[in-house]
């Protein structure tokens, strides 16, 4: 399969997660972790489902992946997320050791690229801005709903 063709249907797979996370009341982001061409890790916010700060959708997709992995490291694994991580998830990302990161839209207020890609393992590749546009776009929606 040509690599643009799976960026985005991988982003479509990450944006239903959000879209979960969206009907349950959650920020609207959703993540899915990659490995040969499979998903073997998936997940959405649920910090305001598990009354957990730490369940955020990467961490999610990451634990799920590990567990059918068997292992702690992801280094030939690609996450695909729909907004760009936080640093917390940044550093999750890094003790992983995920081979790449795919993200679709920027967070210039909470994102980890705020204090730059050295947060990121040095073998972690990185690219973003795949269907930027519905990500956030669920984001927009998400946010003016609550207001």
């Amino acid at each position: 399969m040509d690599t643009i063709f799976n960026n985005e249907w991988f982003m479509r797979e990450a944006l239903k997660e959000a879209k979960k996370a969206f009907d349950l009341g959650e920020v609207p982001v959703g993540a899915v972790v990659v490995y040969e061409n499979k998903i073997i890790g998936k997940g959405h916010n649920l910090t305001e489902q598990l009354h957990d700060v730490t369940a955020h959708a990467e961490m999610q997709a990451i634990t799920a992946a590990a567990n059918f992995i068997g292992a702690k490291y992801l280094t030939d694994c690609t996450l695909y997320v729909t907004l760009e991580p936080c640093i917390m998830c940044a550093g999750a990302i890094y003790w992983s050791q995920i081979g790449k990161l795919v993200y679709g839209a920027s967070d210039p207020k909470r994102g980890f690229m705020k204090e730059g890609k050295h947060l990121l393992h040095n073998k972690t590749e990185c690219s973003y801005g795949i269907m930027e546009t519905e990500a956030a776009e669920m984001m927009k929606e998400f946010f003016k709903k609550l207001r």
